[in-house]
């Protein structure tokens, strides 16, 4: 009898700790650390375990930020922002030119990004971002912002995705013969669902925004290299509320980065 019962606690004992081995070994799949792609310089994950577990983190701003202390954005920590630059084929962003200045005196690693207006020609965008943004060997890749803007006055309208993706491959390949860096190609849930959910533009590394859920959540399956993760941040210099980003690689990778000027080595060859 006894040793019945002691072979039934072995048996319950193996079936209890069964599914919490499962958790363990969850939590250390979201830990993994990222995967590297040789067709851009960016490490790249699939999942987190959320923000706190990231060593690299920057912000993104635009005019709304006014007039921003770049040396104190840099001293609190922050690694890198992205900056409004255009949008459409006719709108500059009023502090574009003022932040591109000072957060690069700053030595804050600063890229510049247009948000699409589906609107408008891709060759007249392309044409007024290349008209308005510098070439910087410096600067971290451009980025294209792609959302639908159902708030829009004037183009609060969808696309299908033959015009979609055209469109994108239009302008990140322009964009990359000009200024010789494979652009970053920002989503939010919605659009990456409507236009990008079956893996279009792998290739490139891609920006997600998840400010309510973790990116495996609402981006199943797709390889991120870097995460929207809060757009009510809080950052010393910046007198209003900023989104905050999340880089999907060690600290390490971010310096080599950096070093390289964010360029492919293995393409640049």
């Amino acid at each position: 009898m006894q040793a019945i019962d002691l072979k039934l606690r072995t048996i319950l004992l193996a079936i209890l700790a069964w599914p919490l081995a499962g958790c363990v070994a969850g939590i250390d799949d979201l830990r993994a650390p990222p995967s590297l792609t040789g067709a851009h310089p960016f490490p790249v994950r699939e999942a987190t375990a959320g923000f706190q577990a990231h060593d690299v983190h920057g912000i993104d701003v635009a005019k709304y930020q006014g007039d921003i202390a770049w040396s104190d954005v840099k001293s609190s920590g922050i690694d890198f922002a992205f900056l409004k630059a255009t949008e459409g084929a006719d709108r500059i962003d009023d502090k574009f030119a003022q932040n591109w200045a000072a957060a690069k005196e700053a030595g804050m690693p600063r890229g510049a990004y247009h948000f699409n207006y589906w609107c408008s020609p891709m060759s007249d965008q392309i044409a007024w971002f290349k008209r308005n943004v510098p070439v910087d060997p410096d600067a971290l890749p451009p980025v294209l912002d792609l959302e639908w803007n159902f708030q829009s006055p004037t183009c609060p309208r969808k696309v299908s995705s033959d015009v979609a993706i055209p469109a994108i491959r239009a302008f990140v390949t322009e964009i990359e013969r000009h200024y010789r860096k494979r652009p970053i190609l920002y989503t939010d849930i919605v659009f990456h669902r409507d236009i990008l959910s079956d893996g279009a533009f792998d290739n490139y590394p891609i920006w997600v925004r998840a400010v309510k859920d973790l990116p495996q959540e609402k981006y199943p399956g797709r390889r991120w290299a870097f995460w929207q993760y809060t757009e009510r941040g809080s950052v010393p210099g910046i007198r209003s509320m900023v989104d905050k980003n999340a880089f999907a690689g060690t600290r390490s990778q971010w310096r080599r980065l950096v070093d390289t000027a964010f360029v492919n080595e293995q393409t640049a060859r």
